[in-house]
């Protein structure tokens, strides 16, 4: 009975925080996106691989295109974390998630732009169009 009555102590335990390099958190980066890739988590596999993530000291950081990926992102950040600290052996890391919506404003382009474009890349693409009697205003 007195054992019962004895309260839960729990036991201090050092979590280890080993150093490692910026391409060792690269090579377990990759390796976890592309673990998730096999499983079918194609959206997260290129989250993870959209940008290289940067390490400063233990905190990584990592620049997503908008909102929406932040969030779909912070869904596997446990995992990821996880991951990270039992293969680098270090239990001090973080990861940072920053939000970049600058874009480059795109030109749209009409069919004349697309074909003159290729005909740049492959100048047979002119016989190609002859021969078929091919139109750009179809």
């Amino acid at each position: 009975m007195e054992e019962s009555n004895k309260s839960y102590v729990k036991e201090v335990v050092d979590l280890p925080t080993e150093a490692f390099s910026e391409t060792e958190m690269l090579v377990q980066w990759t390796k976890y996106a592309k673990r998730l890739g096999d499983k079918g988590f194609k959206i997260m596999e290129s989250l993870l691989l959209i940008n290289d993530p940067v390490l400063n000291g233990f905190a990584i950081s990592l620049e997503l295109p908008n909102e929406g990926s932040k969030l779909d992102f912070e869904k596997e950040l446990n995992g990821l974390l996880g991951h990270l600290k039992g293969h680098l052996h270090n239990h001090d890391i973080t990861i940072e998630v920053i939000v970049n919506e600058s874009f480059e404003n795109k030109k749209n382009f009409n069919d004349q732009d697309r074909y003159n474009r290729l005909h740049e890349i492959n100048p047979s693409i002119e016989l190609l169009r002859t021969t078929f009697g091919l139109d750009l205003d179809a």
